[in-house]
């Protein structure tokens, strides 16, 4: 075999493992992949700056959240299709070093592309067959690979679209007392108006869970962040921050009760979630959360309107503002970076009315 064609062999080799490996990270891993440049993370990257340019374009929210909202269904459809064409290019490259092993041999670089593809996915027209054995094992391999491609990607959906629906239905849930889009004030004052303070505690544990799933989720398949909420004005991203917003008004603004703790570990929780979510993507949380002080001494007097008993106004306030500090700046950064609607204290709060 004559040096370019080892030359292409080795390169076609060198395709097919960084395909492999790549799907691997991307599908099978339970964890986030150490390496930033695989192809994968690339195309994320890539696309998502162009699909975001063009979906802020868009002045009317509803048909800029309808584009952006078909991003993550079609990066899907698009990694795959990647996956399966450097597959069907890196076995080409190989078959056309082997081509005086394949009768007829191939007459030029697109057909053995040819026959690649109809190994990878294993259609067997019979038109090229290999006689060698170097190309019948790589026809083999090519056509294990097909099927072990199609099997991976089939559980890989599921697994997908089964994330997001576990993910989406607190949302939904939350949005009967939090408000749409979600706030954290009008869900404590919800559970003021209705009596139903002590319930507190057990909504808190729930997104504490919610909240492990969707850090364990989010890291082992990234492009979850990127599935938007089918429903009008909510973002599972806003919805954690009212739920982090209600349990630092209950840590800081209102006098002991039997929720306090559970809002605690909350906040742990979910802090670490927009954390390890914001170092993931690459977002920089630096940014001082500008929460105002009248803001916070009206939300003080709408708490103790329904029934809640706070803190001295200084101290609290104090507080409120450190407390706040250690997950706002990366969750509006995450916001911001997925275009989330805008919420109370929340993301591009300038459409809201923001007073200054």
């Amino acid at each position: 075999m004559s040096s370019a064609r080892l030359l292409e062999m080795g390169g076609g080799i060198a395709v097919v493992i960084g395909v492999v490996l790549d799907l691997f990270s991307t599908v099978l891993l339970p964890r986030p992949s150490a390496k930033r440049w695989r192809v994968s993370r690339v195309t994320i990257v890539v696309t998502w700056r162009i699909w975001r340019w063009l979906g802020e374009r868009q002045r009317v929210p509803e048909k800029r959240e309808s584009f952006l909202g078909t991003y993550a269904p079609i990066l899907v459809l698009l990694t795959l299709v990647v996956g399966i064409i450097g597959l069907i290019f890196g076995y080409g490259l190989i078959l056309d070093a082997l081509r005086s092993e394949i009768k007829p041999p191939p007459e030029d670089f697109a057909t053995s592309l040819y026959f690649s593809a109809i190994s990878l996915l294993t259609l067997g027209f019979g038109d090229y067959v290999p006689v060698g054995i170097p190309a019948r094992v790589v026809v083999l391999m090519e056509a294990a690979t097909g099927l072990g491609t199609v099997a991976i990607i089939i559980s890989f959906l599921f697994s997908l679209y089964g994330s997001f629906q576990k993910r989406e239905i607190a949302v939904v849930e939350l949005e009967a007392s939090a408000g749409a889009p979600p706030s954290g004030l009008v869900l404590l004052e919800t559970y003021g108006k209705l009596g139903m303070v002590a319930d507190l505690g057990p909504l808190f544990a729930t997104w504490r869970t919610w909240s492990a799933e969707v850090l364990e989720s989010h890291l082992a398949y990234p492009i979850l962040g990127y599935f938007r909420s089918s429903h009008d004005r909510q973002s599972w991203l806003s919805a954690l921050g009212a739920v982090l917003d209600a349990a630092t008004l209950m840590v800081t603004a209102v006098v002991e009760d039997g929720s306090r703790g559970q809002a605690r570990l909350t906040l742990q929780v979910g802090g670490h979630l927009v954390e390890d979510l914001a170092r993931f993507y690459g977002v920089d949380g630096s940014e001082e959360p500008w929460v105002e002080q009248f803001e916070f001494d009206e939300a003080r007097e709408r708490l103790a309107a329904v029934g809640f008993k706070l803190k001295d106004r200084d101290k609290a306030w104090e507080a409120f503002r450190t407390m706040r500090s250690h997950h706002a700046g990366p969750l509006n950064e995450l916001a911001r970076h997925w275009t989330t609607p805008p919420a109370l204290w929340i993301g591009d709060r300038s459409v809201l009315g923001h007073r200054h």
